[in-house]
């Protein structure tokens, strides 16, 4: 009944290993190796800061205080970068790892556990990060903020969901990642990230409610931006799509897991 079990188990220490591997290997790549994601986000919500609310004079409506853009565009950032770093790691992850496959025999299925391992300690590096930084702007951390658990999560069976099915398709049709990469940049803009949903027209705001990462971005905005009970009901969407993602990835990752090397 438990046959299936005992390869996880005995291969139980690739995971925690292959995420250390990863990261030793950005070290000996890189001066200041994974600190790269935590600066690739922040210089980003930088550059909008300073563009947007210096340059074009936007503001934060409802809240009077001059930081409070920045701190907008830092939540919001915060929410996406973890989203989209599963999705596009998903995508590549059989790619990245052809020759490990080839050469080693493993459950395939830790691979995403991977994926999902390393975006979660670069997304903590990062949340870590601007928790501080918002707070030098006088929005200091609260008890409220656990209950990001749940956008969070919703955010990672999204990005799971979606990526594992299109990673599976990308080793067939190698188009997939270069074809997601112009989605993704797409999609960061009909989320609301650098603006708020009031500011967009009727035509914009009718995408936005079917944007599974409207509500996540926003319950990030609600706890750490506006310090308003968030809308709870708003995940229900995202939380059931998520899930149906997830379920659809693991189908299609049985289907095609006996030919993925033979693709590779």
């Amino acid at each position: 009944m438990f046959e299936f079990l005992r390869p996880l188990w005995r291969n139980r220490h690739f995971v925690p290993a292959a995420i250390g591997g990863e990261f030793k290997s950005r070290v000996a790549r890189s001066k200041i190796g994974t600190l790269w994601f935590v600066l690739q986000p922040l210089a980003m919500a930088t550059i909008y800061a300073l563009v947007l609310s210096e340059v074009l004079g936007a503001k934060l409506g409802g809240i009077e205080h001059a930081g409070a853009y920045s701190v907008y565009l830092l939540a919001g950032i915060t929410a996406w970068s973890l989203f989209t770093e599963i999705l596009t790691r998903c995508i590549n992850m059989f790619l990245e790892y052809a020759n490990v496959l080839k050469k080693i025999s493993f459950p395939k299925v830790y691979l995403p556990i991977v994926v999902l391992g390393g975006a979660l300690i670069n997304n903590g590096l990062l949340f870590l990060t601007v928790a501080v930084i918002i707070a030098l702007y006088g929005f200091f951390p609260s008890f409220a903020w656990i209950s990001l658990i749940l956008p969070l999560t919703v955010s990672i069976m999204l990005a799971f969901g979606v990526g594992v099915v299109l990673g599976v398709m990308n080793i067939f049709t190698r188009d997939v990642a270069q074809v997601m990469t112009v989605v993704t940049n797409l999609w960061f803009w009909l989320t609301p990230i650098v603006y708020t949903d009031d500011q967009v027209g009727s035509s914009v705001g009718r995408l936005l409610v079917f944007n599974p990462m409207t509500p996540v971005v926003k319950f990030y905005h609600d706890v750490i931006v506006y310090r308003v009970t968030p809308d709870y009901v708003s995940l229900l969407y995202p939380a059931c799509l998520g899930l149906a993602l997830v379920l659809l990835s693991g189908f299609v990752f049985w289907r095609a897991s006996p030919e993925i090397v033979d693709a590779l």
